[in-house]
């Protein structure tokens, strides 16, 4: 890999045909596949632009969902081979997207350096045999897929009757991609799955060839190492080798913010690099005692990737994260929202974003799943949920039912953004808690969940032309708070130049470093906890408040100690930085 940055998963309409965008230029990218409408009406979409035939997959088809999926990676992978077979068979000296693969290279890839060597070569028998070489290095990006493991919904058929596990919406997505044709990871978030990594266990696409090549690899998004730790160790014994750790910022990130008990980015890196050694040799004897058992023999494990994503937003911090960690590569996701040519956003929204204040950005309660969602005050999804409060009657219809997971009022569970629950759920404070000094704040509580299913999905139904008739027009969208500091709409050329430091495009912006991001959010975390549980204290949450107080402490005192290494050239940043270090400390003693 040619590029040190990938594009994360980005909600699920945003980078649901990324690879199309920007795989041709070796930029790897993941797509969600939770939603199979989407994906069923991307396929369309993209079948009849490129004069490809397209047979539509039904919903009430048998294994409607995993069809759905693999029939559109499979599409996707066919369009990025032609695209690839085109730009080797180009002229480099005329084609601007053959021009345009290798000038996007970072400047320290061999093969920016033979293409500059080619540029400034005058013998024409060089510069042909440099041709032939820039050829063969013409290689696709990664095409990734994401699978939130907990998002995992029991099917009924059509009758009624509960499907068997494997057509659960997880294990269905699963085998979408498992049968493609594409030579992908599978990224694998939002925590362990004990039932969808068994499965993982019993398909064959994942086990690796002599060689140790593997035609599907699995990718851990995780938050921490000792989670990380712990899935790897249980997927090694089911016979499956994780062949990445994608370790996100808890709460510098977009979408869902699964947040760790106050461990910071960096502390968490170091202890990714001091136990890289241990934790190879750990999981490769255990997995390969398994694919022993499996009777398969493999030699040699392929060497564990670690990359981090979540906030990072300067070369500087890219430079330092990949030298001074030892990482593979970085992700930068939000960012690329403002980014046409590799992401899917509709133009309502992309203007609104380019526009946006600091704080546009916040963490809310909106997501169904009950874990804090980074949200966007200007998305006409957000708009649309306060009008329909106003109007009396909260809460979505509930279509598509990934998220349902409420049993309170029915054995059948229900999605807390739902009108029912809402409805259900506000009439029920109204008589129980009327009166209660916290009835505004429950009121809000309830009232918060927005439709998710929905709204991700439609600024690729809108951008495309796609909507049909009756459907919601409302967008959601679940960017960083790094998106604050991007205020207008680049290419392409433009955000990789500025992830490679040929380009700045935070001239004159006041943002402070990603680890001081994070911190501060981390603090305003603390500081909401303790307001919501200000009058239930009790031991367990006394504890846990000790616990993170104290995490968050280790890692000011991490951040001082590599101030120096954070800075080396430049005594007033670093001055800022340990300032701003000083500040946080001051406002956790004050909790």
């Amino acid at each position: 890999m040619e590029h040190t940055f990938h594009i994360p998963v980005l909600g699920l309409a945003f980078s649901i045909d990324s690879p199309l965008k920007v795989a041709q230029f070796g930029i790897a990218s993941v797509m969600s596949i939770v939603d199979d409408e989407l994906v069923e009406r991307m396929r369309e979409y993209y079948a009849k632009k490129h004069f490809l035939p397209y047979i539509p997959i039904g919903p009430k088809a048998t294994d409607s969902r995993s069809q759905r999926i693999t029939a559109y990676l499979d599409l996707v992978q066919e369009i990025v081979k032609e695209q690839i077979q085109q730009l080797r068979t180009a002229d480099l000296d005329h084609s601007t997207d053959l021009q345009k693969y290798f000038e996007l290279l970072p400047d320290t890839s061999s093969v920016k350096r033979i293409y500059n060597n080619y540029l400034q070569e005058i013998d024409p028998n060089k510069k042909a045999h440099l041709k032939a070489t820039l050829m063969m290095n013409v290689q696709p990006g990664d095409i990734n897929v994401n699978i939130m493991s907990k998002v995992d919904k029991i099917n009924t058929d059509s009758a009624g009757n509960v499907l068997d596990h494997l057509y659960s919406d997880a294990s269905a997505a699963l085998r979408g991609f498992a049968m493609s044709n594409i030579k992908g990871g599978l990224v694998l978030s939002a925590g362990m799955n004990p039932r969808l990594y068994s499965y993982l266990g019993e398909l064959p696409q994942f086990i690796p060839n002599k060689k140790g090549e593997f035609q599907k690899q699995v990718i851990l998004k995780v938050s921490d190492y000792r989670s990380a730790l712990i899935q790897a160790k249980f997927l090694a014994k089911k016979g499956i080798w994780v062949s990445e750790f994608r370790v996100e910022s808890g709460l510098n990130c977009g979408g869902h913010a699964f947040a760790t008990e106050g461990l910071l980015l960096g502390p968490i890196l170091e202890e990714f690099k001091t136990n890289s050694a241990a934790l190879q040799h750990e999981l490769s004897s255990m997995y390969t005692e398994s694919l022993k058992a499996k009777g398969h023999v493999l030699d040699n494990c392929p060497q564990i990737r670690i990359t981090a994503q979540g906030g990072i937003g300067t070369a500087a911090e890219q430079s330092f994260l990949l030298s001074h960690y030892g990482l593979a590569a970085t992700g930068w996701g939000s960012p690329f929202l403002l980014v046409p040519e590799a992401t899917t956003v509709d133009d309502q929204t992309l203007q609104a974003l380019a526009s946006a204040q600091k704080d546009d950005f916040y963490t809310s309660g909106a997501s169904p799943l009950g874990v804090p969602f980074n949200n966007f005050k200007k998305s006409s999804a957000e708009l649309n949920r306060l009008q329909r409060i106003q109007k009396g009657r909260p809460g979505a219809p509930c279509t598509k039912k990934y998220l349902i997971s409420n049993a309170e009022y029915s054995d059948e569970p229900i999605c807390t953004a739902s009108r029912i629950y809402q409805y259900t759920k506000l009439k029920e404070l109204e008589i129980f808690e009327g009166e209660s000094e916290d009835y505004h704040k429950k009121l809000k509580e309830i009232t918060e969940k927005t439709c998710l299913c929905e709204g991700l999905a439609t600024s690729a139904y809108l951008k495309y032309d796609i909507l049909q008739k009756k459907e919601d027009d409302a967008v959601a969208i679940c960017p960083g708070p790094n998106t604050a500091y991007f205020n207008s709409i680049y290419s392409l050329q433009d955000m990789v130049d500025h992830i490679y430091g040929r380009k700045d495009l935070l001239v004159g912006s006041d943002r402070p470093s990603l680890f001081i991001n994070e911190l501060n959010l981390y603090i305003e975390y603390l500081e909401q906890y303790l307001r919501d549980n200000e009058l239930q204290m009790d031991d367990k949450k006394e504890k846990f408040t000790a616990r993170f107080k104290k995490e968050l402490n280790s890692g000011i005192a991490y951040y001082n100690k590599i101030a120096e290494q954070l800075f080396p050239t430049d005594p007033v940043q670093r001055n800022t930085f340990t300032q701003q270090l000083v500040d946080g400390q001051i406002k956790l003693t004050a909790l």
